[in-house]
């Protein structure tokens, strides 16, 4: 068999446009936003160097700025809490549907369908049964009247609603990555668990989960990244109300830069948000390179 040798110069010239690239979309935009966040700008005319007062005020002096932050990681929680059901629905579809292509189908279709579409459409589903909202009249006439709610207006439920949303849109997209890390194990580990007396959850459990740790990992970033940088289902439902009860960061920062004309403020959120992420990537990866070394 032969095999291309070329020097690691010759890599280097081929890698080395494309990391220019990513580095010029990637990089430099966070390195000038966190710039940003040491100035007193509005984004349009001067600014003032400021140091770190922006971040001072965001940590000490902002009543919104922590809900948000917790809020957002609640987000992800919730998040991150749909990929066990999603690898159990995965694991149900390869053992007992024999041709699963089009539940698999239904399931991602949610994930297809603009944010704005599913936000419009569980807007008129958490709508007061005055209003025609689809899920406080079947509350009604299922005798669970007592339940209904102000979905997206009353505070101590708005972001759970939202929560819910979220899962729901996105639960077909990770059993899609789970059903597919599934169907890569070998068969003929199974039939040989088979033999030594491990079927059903047993084999799952020894066989399954440890091999597709990696794909497990991928559903989990991508799940809990993707909640802390959640801003358009937001938006587009509560815009961030009642009274700020549904602000996660990528709202305030928003509000702040475009709306208060504080580009500067925005900016320093804008950091945090940036570092809160690669912590969340850095801490995910550190915890299942521990569970790879366990089960291999």
């Amino acid at each position: 068999m032969n095999v291309l040798k070329v020097s690691r110069w010759t890599i280097a010239a081929f890698v080395l446009p494309c990391l220019i690239l990513y580095a010029g979309i990637v990089f430099v935009p966070i390195l000038v936003s966190m710039y940003s966040g040491l100035l007193e700008w509005n984004g349009i005319g001067e600014s003032r160097f400021i140091g770190f007062e922006n971040f001072k005020n965001l940590f000490f002096h902002d009543p919104v700025f922590w809900p948000s932050v917790r809020r957002t990681l609640l987000f992800a929680v919730f998040s991150m809490a749909e990929i066990p059901i999603a690898l159990l629905v995965a694991i149900l579809l390869k053992r007992y549907i024999r041709r699963p292509n089009f539940l698999v189908s239904s399931y991602f279709l949610p994930v297809i369908l603009s944010v704005v579409v599913v936000g419009q459409l569980w807007k008129t589903i958490y709508n007061p049964a005055s209003m025609g909202g689809m899920l406080n009249q079947v509350l009604e006439v299922v005798g669970l009247g007592s339940w209904t709610h102000e979905w997206l207006t009353d505070p101590s439920v708005a972001m759970y609603s939202l929560y819910f949303v979220a899962l729901w849109q996105y639960l077909g997209y990770h059993t899609l990555i789970q059903y597919t890390g599934i169907l890569n194990v070998p068969e003929e580990i199974y039939e040989a668990a088979r033999i030594d007396g491990a079927d059903g959850f047993a084999a799952d459990r020894y066989i399954t989960f440890p091999n597709i740790i990696p794909i497990f990992k991928i559903s989990i970033v991508l799940a809990f990244i993707g909640s802390l940088q959640a801003f358009d289902m937001v938006m587009v439902m509560t815009g961030g109300g009642p009274a700020h009860a549904t602000d996660v960061i990528s709202t305030h920062m928003y509000n702040m830069s475009f709306l208060s004309m504080k580009y500067g403020y925005g900016s320093s959120i804008a950091a945090c948000l940036v570092v809160l992420c690669l912590a969340a990537t850095f801490l995910i990866n550190l915890i299942f390179n521990k569970l790879e070394k366990r089960f291999s």
